[in-house]
Formats: structure tokens, C-alpha cells, sequence
């Protein structure tokens, strides 16, 4: 992959770059001649991206973490303008999943996955926000999901945090056009990613974890997390506003636009009947 003119030199920002997109983002980043501030609460799994992409000949800076922490994630914004002396674009890529129907999850289950998948994209937009404008060619990405542009049983805490996402970045967008602020934003929808989400996520009490994992990672995993990342990057280098990755995602999209709430009768149907 060669250089690309609107990431050469750009320094971007990657959190959740421990693993899985967020790992193959960095190193797709760094192929295109980027500057990379890379983060995780995964030491170990950023430390390898690391030495992958500094292999790969990029200047990073590396840092462990934890999104939901907002004092943190707004002095680690101050730390990498201070280091680069500038930032261009963020990815806001951090995330973590659990699975369980309303009736069985736990309020503090829910507030976990709120607080990381969430607001922390909202920590990490804010947090960078001024010093992308100050750039004068910024760009933030939000990593929302296909479970951003459709609704399926079990997955209601996701489910939220992920609609949340999608509609606070297509609100963002809409405010940087209007002001006209030097700031392109993306959102972003995977599909089925072969990623780790599965096998790390938690459980309401009573799903068999290695069960439901194993399924996913047999069935609904689909896409490699580099076709993932070139996806992303080419939406961003093209200014799209909405990224959707994988055909599954582009399919499913389509049907709830043309259905409406119908989807929703066919989905816990389908759920019933083949899912764990």
C-alpha cells in the first residue's frame, strides 16, 4: 500500500488499538505514512501493535487507556497535541460488548457498556474536538456498529450505546457543516468482524459464554479486520459520512429502511429459532 496524500504525515489517533480493528487501523495508518497516538486498556495487546507499526516505520506514541475515565482521556488529549504539536484526525474505536435480554441484565451491566461504548466516543470527541479544529483539516471517526442501524434481541445494552453513537455523530456532522469548521466526520458501521469482541464480552447470568462466542466466531464473523480497516480508511479518505463495512451490513441496512418496524417481527423470529 503506498502513501496517501491526506494521511501522510497526519498524526491520528486510534483508541482500542490493543486487537481487532483497532489494531489493523493503526497498521493499515502506518502503511499510508501516518503518525500514530495509539491507546488501550490491553498493555500487552497495544505493546504488539506498537512493534508492528513501528516495524512498519511510524512514529508512535503509546498509552494504556480506559476511555470511560474522562479526566484521563481529556489529559491524554493535551498530552498528544503537546508531543505532535498537532492533531489531525481520531478514531474513536474503543469498545467492549455484552449480551443478555432486558429482563435478565443488570443496571450495572447496562452502565458498563453506556460508559465505555458511549461516552467514550463522546469523551474522545470532546476531548480532541478544539485541537482538531485548530488543525485546520480535521476528521473525527466514531465506530458505531451494525447494531447502530438495526435493533436484535439480547442486544439491547448495545443495541443503545451504538444507536447513541450513530445519532450523536450524524449530529456532529451536521454542526461542523453548519459552522463551518475545518472537521469532516465518519461514522462507522461494521458488520460481522472476526475480532475478539465476542470471546471478551460479558453475559447476563444464565448464557453459556463459549456457546454464544463460538457461534459468532463460526457464523457471524465474516470480514477480517484489515478488509475492516481499508474500508474505513477509504471512507475516510473520501469524506464519507457513513461507512458501512461488509455486505451483511449494507443488506440489513437496506431492509429496515424499506420495512420499517416489520423487521423487528422477522428478527425475533430468526432469533428463536437458530440463535444460542
Amino acid at each position: 500500500m503506498s502513501n496517501d496524500a491526506y494521511f501522510t504525515n497526519k498524526v491520528c489517533v486510534i483508541t482500542g488499538a490493543g486487537s481487532g480493528i483497532g489494531r489493523a487501523l493503526a497498521e493499515n495508518l502506518a502503511r499510508r505514512g501516518a503518525k500514530l497516538a495509539l491507546s488501550d486498556i490491553d498493555t500487552d495487546g497495544l505493546a504488539e501493535t506498537v512493534r508492528r507499526c513501528e516495524g512498519l516505520g511510524a512514529q508512535v506514541k503509546s498509552d494504556r487507556l480506559n476511555v470511560a475515565e474522562r479526566e484521563a482521556v481529556l489529559l491524554y488529549a493535551d498530552a498528544v497535541k503537546k508531543h505532535f504539536g498537532i492533531v489531525h484526525q481520531v478514531y474513536n474505536n474503543a469498545g467492549i460488548a455484552f449480551h443478555g435480554e432486558v429482563i435478565d441484565s443488570q443496571f450495572k451491566d447496562i452502565e458498563r457498556i453506556m460508559d465505555v461504548d458511549f461516552w467514550g466516543v463522546v469523551n474522545g470527541t470532546k476531548a480532541f474536538l478544539p485541537h482538531l479544529i485548530e488543525s485546520g483539516d480535521g476528521h473525527v471517526v466514531n465506530v458505531s456498529s451494525l447494531f447502530g442501524l438495526i435493533a436484535v434481541p439480547g442486544q439491547s445494552a448495545y443495541n443503545a450505546a451504538k444507536f447513541a453513537v450513530r445519532g450523536f455523530t450524524e449530529s456532529l456532522r451536521q454542526e461542523m457543516l453548519a459552522r463551518r469548521h475545518p472537521v469532516k466526520v465518519t461514522c462507522v458501521h461494521p458488520g460481522g468482524i472476526k475480532t475478539a469482541v465476542a470471546r471478551n464480552a460479558t453475559y447476563a447470568e444464565g448464557i453459556d459464554p463459549q456457546k454464544f462466542s463460538s457461534f459468532f466466531d463460526k457464523q457471524l464473523a465474516l470480514h477480517t479486520p484489515e478488509m475492516a480497516a481499508q474500508t474505513i480508511t477509504e471512507g475516510v479518505r473520501k469524506g464519507h459520512g457513513r461507512v458501512l463495512i461488509g455486505w451483511e451490513a449494507k443488506l440489513l441496512d437496506a431492509c429496515v429502511r424499506v420495512s420499517g418496524s416489520w423487521y423487528q417481527r422477522v428478527s425475533s423470529v430468526v432469533n428463536r429459532r437458530f440463535m444460542p
